[in-house]
């Protein structure tokens, strides 16, 4: 179907409220493991909640990460990635210590607190984000704006234009990336009202 958002489905993810964000919008979407599906997409959101170690099993036993390859780093389609979503861009992570996707020069790592009492891990709640760069997927979203964040690893990239925002929590961290078509977000905009709701507008929209 024509601009068709495919929700890739690998069995972690808040998969309905993502959906429920896009018919909001009125973009025309679909949940799916389909690799024909997948390669006829035009854009591609990858969720995710949970283990890095297991998201990527999930995505070699659905015989996924070939057709994600393809239609992500051949066919250039707009993908993005949300919370756990994003982290499987990087090239490995220490939760499980394994290779991820390999789309972004970055490794995952767990929080490194030393204020225990004062910033809790996982990282859970509203926090701002900082735009690091310019952005069609910023469009309308101001400096300092809220996301709903739950994650106890983040992203450390080792190019830093690969960078979108960054979060004080403690120290900063990247919050979201983007490099061509690809973007991601260490936040969860399907759980971040307005903010949130923009962010996948402009998504929809490139």
């Amino acid at each position: 179907m024509i601009n068709q958002v495919v929700i890739i489905n690998y069995g972690m993810g808040n998969l309905n409220s993502v959906k429920k964000k896009l018919n909001r919008l009125c973009a025309n979407s679909i949940i799916s493991s389909d690799p024909v599906i997948i390669r006829n997409a035009e854009k591609i959101i990858l969720p995710g909640v949970g283990h890095f170690q297991m998201a990527m099993e999930n995505l070699k036993k659905l015989n996924l990460i070939e057709i994600l390859n393809y239609v992500v780093t051949v066919k250039k389609k707009p993908i993005l990635g949300i919370c756990l979503g994003m982290q499987l861009m990087a090239k490995k992570s220490e939760e499980g210590n394994v290779s991820g996707l390999g789309w972004i020069d970055a490794e995952v790592v767990k929080f490194s607190i030393n204020d225990k009492l004062k910033y809790k891990v996982p990282h859970i709640g509203w926090n701002q984000i900082r735009i690091i760069k310019s952005s069609k997927l910023m469009n309308n979203i101001a400096e300092l704006s809220e996301f709903y964040f739950v994650h106890s690893y983040h992203f450390a990239c080792n190019n830093r234009h690969d960078i979108l925002n960054e979060t004080d929590y403690e120290y900063k961290f990247v919050s979201a990336i983007e490099k061509e078509n690809i973007f991601g977000v260490q936040y969860h905009p399907e759980k971040s009202h307005d903010a949130g709701e923009q962010l996948l507008r402009n998504f929809v929209n490139l």
